[in-house]
């Protein structure tokens, strides 16, 4: 365990820390209380795991309406069962959206969003509103642990001070750890129970407790020496993948413009045994992380002056994908002798990717809003969104239609943009005037490949 790599502050270990003592104890003996604060995506199924584990939670929202359907045992999530929720609540668990209750708790996780804001700059106003909220109910002996994505310092930089305008020292009488979400929504493999947790602590006693807190739902623990280096790991992770989706988007260009079927290079070259990894295109990034996080790195990389060209580059193809689609749709329809202006398109997919409710900066969303620009009439169909959910910067009253045949039928063009496994693909190729794919999943003579 790298607790005394350089970089790591250990000078606080040698003083008595009894009110961590005293928690070590709890958490040791399992009769330690979790706060999760933030019920969405990343926090909600980590509160239902530290459940199930027979811990005690309070989950923390100030969505009043999430609050209120958990404590009936209802979910808003459609991969969580009201059963989980029910289950949960049999163990203890219980929402609310009173900041007062911290005092109650041992440990307080914030699982909030770090989203950008209108000049694509990192927003942590989430992160800092929930800390500042926090503070007035912490006491001695809790640990403090931020699992949103951001850049590296935010935990020291941030953070630390806040605790310490409070006389709350990390190692000393309290903990504080940085230890970065990894849900993948939909990923039948991946639990939040099976998934290795990267963990850096303040100190070396800070470390020791998140890994002890941890470890009673997660089944590997990855200590690393400090908080930066856990926020730098997460961000090259989703970067990782940004990078080399935004390289075979680019080839997807390329290899359109040559009359050539990008699908079938990447299954040939998926056959070479060494060197090389298959990235599959599409009509531009989706999901919290992957279109954000390269955004905190640079803004917080022009710090040290260093500009991020490569990274910066993919970005910019990656963000124009959907205006490509919204650019082969209308050359479909020219070639259809119809105009974007006027003509019915059906949008297919919702979500940010296939089987699941997640709309989170889907880039379905913003090719319905280009076509709307254009004067298409926009609809859209997505068995696991009924209604159009509540949007900053999209705002459509639409609820999700129908995929009958006669319903497909009367598009001028259906426009694939997540390929669920819901969507019967041979009764879109058979009944469709005009398919355009953004997936490569349909073939006829009626798709256009997109």
């Amino acid at each position: 365990m790298p607790q005394n790599e350089p970089g790591h502050t250990t000078s606080s270990t040698s003083l008595p820390t009894p009110a961590l003592d005293k928690l070590e104890s709890r958490i040791r003996e399992r009769a330690c209380h979790v706060g999760v604060y933030g019920l969405g995506y990343v926090g909600l199924p980590l509160a239902l795991r530290f459940a199930q584990m027979g811990i005690k939670v309070t989950g923390f929202d100030i969505d009043q309406k999430k609050v209120a359907m958990l404590n009936a045992g209802l979910s808003y999530i459609e991969r969580i069962t009201p059963e989980q929720i029910r289950s949960a609540q049999s163990a203890g668990m219980v929402a609310t959206h009173d900041f007062a209750k911290t005092t109650d708790v041992d440990i307080q996780i914030v699982c909030v969003p770090t989203p950008l804001d209108s000049h694509h700059q990192p927003d942590l106003s989430y992160v800092t509103d929930t800390v500042d909220n926090i503070l007035p109910y912490f006491r001695e002996g809790q640990i403090l642990s931020l699992e949103s994505t951001t850049w590296p310092g935010t935990t020291e930089e941030l953070l630390e001070p806040r605790l310490k305008a409070k006389a709350f020292i990390p190692g000393v009488n309290c903990a504080l750890v940085y230890s970065p979400e990894r849900e993948d929504p939909g990923n039948a493999h991946y639990q939040t129970a099976d998934i290795p947790k990267v963990i850096g602590g303040t100190t070396s006693r800070c470390l020791d407790l998140g890994i002890a807190l941890y470890s009673l739902a997660i089944k590997t623990m990855v200590p690393v020496s400090t908080p930066k280096v856990a926020e730098m790991t997460k961000l090259l992770e989703n970067i990782h993948r940004a990078v080399n989706i935004g390289l075979v988007n680019e080839m997807k260009i390329v290899a359109d413009k040559m009359g050539i079927n990008i699908h079938e290079v990447i299954q040939a070259a998926a056959t070479k045994p060494f060197g090389f990894v298959p990235y599959t295109p599409g009509p531009g990034l989706g999901g919290h992380c992957i279109p954000i996080d390269p955004f905190y790195l640079t803004w917080k990389a022009k710090e040290y002056g260093i500009n991020t060209r490569f990274i910066e580059l993919a970005g910019e193809i990656n963000h124009y994908m959907p205006h490509w689609v919204v650019q082969k749709v209308a050359d479909a329809l020219n070639d259809h002798g119809k105009a974007v202006k006027g003509s019915r398109i059906l949008v297919l997919g919702l979500a940010y990717k296939k089987n699941i409710d997640d709309t989170r900066e889907s880039p379905a969303v913003e090719i319905m809003s280009l076509l709307q620009d254009k004067g298409a009439i926009v609809e859209y169909s997505d068995p696991h969104v009924p209604t159009f959910p509540q949007k900053r910067d999209y705002h459509f009253d639409l609820q999700s239609v129908e995929l009958t045949p006669e319903a497909i039928t009367s598009y001028d063009c259906i426009v694939l943009a997540t390929d669920h496994d819901g969507f019967d693909k041979d009764v879109l190729a058979q009944r469709a005037h005009l398919l355009v794919d953004t997936r490569g999943c349909l073939s006829g003579a009626n798709v256009i490949n997109a």
